[in-house]
């Protein structure tokens, strides 16, 4: 667990400086502050409002009790073992079997389940899914995952004008030297963001595999969180989800959306058969 959070630490120590290294590159002092600004605008916005946008985006319903007792029975047993605030409880309307966690911290946290995974689960298997999800809470991993999520947006951003500034404005000479420097602004403003990127997707990793271990903990039965990832990752494969964006697939317990070679290549999830390998060999 120190493993994995020391590498958290020092991926998104690793993602701020590139932030700020190309925002000083390219602009000196001003476009370091200039980073810094966007930076913390966009994670006030993703900080207060990216739980109600998710929920609109598929469509969720908060769960009444009295329509799904068994659910909200097991969230406020585990939301109790771990100590935390019990969740709320949403429904999203598909029969693609997956859940996810979101809300800027455990007292303004949300756990969503579709339809399809309730039916296509047995309850030990759900009851370790929201374990996961549960883990996800305590272990403030959507404030993580935001963060992230939203400075590699900006590296991406500043990048892409810093290109079409140097492609259209920027420096005009026709000597050598001019060029090459307009060639290496150009190569820079590309290879930062795939870095970026990469960073970002290593970060979610590390968490997916952390709420694992956390929620196999948890619910104390590693063995039914392994089975219950199989049958969604199977289930996905059959009913992908229809509506959304692949932008919010790292929210999921497993990714909610078709996947070809390039969508594996930069997967927020680690692969299914790895983390049931580490799950099935745990004792708890």
């Amino acid at each position: 667990m120190v493993v994995n959070q020391f590498k958290t630490v020092f991926l998104l120590g690793l993602l701020a400086a590139l932030m700020l290294a190309i925002g000083g590159l390219l602009g000196g002092r001003t476009g370091l502050i200039i980073a810094l600004v966007l930076a913390i605008g966009f994670n006030a916005i993703t900080y207060f409002f990216s739980d109600k946008i998710v929920l609109f985006m598929y469509k969720a319903k908060e769960a009444p009790k009295r329509e799904y007792p068994a659910l909200h029975r097991i969230v406020e047993e585990l939301a109790l073992a771990a100590d935390i605030p019990k969740p709320k409880i949403y429904v999203i309307p598909t029969q693609t079997p997956n859940a996810f966690a979101t809300g800027r911290n455990p007292k303004h946290a949300v756990v969503a389940a579709t339809e399809g995974i309730m039916q296509l689960l047995h309850e030990k298997e759900l009851r370790a899914v929201m374990a996961h999800e549960l883990g996800h809470v305590k272990n403030r991993d959507i404030l993580i995952t935001t963060v992230a999520a939203t400075i590699a947006a900006v590296i991406s951003y500043v990048a892409m004008m810093a290109r079409w500034a140097a492609i259209f404005g920027g420096m005009r000479g026709d000597d050598r030297g001019g060029m090459s420097e307009l060639v290496g602004l150009i190569a820079l403003t590309i290879i930062t963001p795939i870095i970026a990127v990469m960073i970002q997707l290593a970060i979610s990793r590390a968490r997916e595999y952390q709420a694992d271990k956390s929620g196999a903990h948890l619910c104390k039965d590693p063995h039914s969180l392994a089975t219950a990832l199989q049958k969604l990752h199977d289930g996905v494969k059959i009913n992908p989800m229809k509506r959304g964006s692949p932008a919010t697939s790292s929210l999921f317990i497993v990714n909610p959306f078709n996947a070809n070679f390039v969508m594996k290549m930069l997967s927020t999830h680690p692969p299914v058969e790895e983390r049931v390998k580490r799950l099935k060999e745990m004792k708890v």
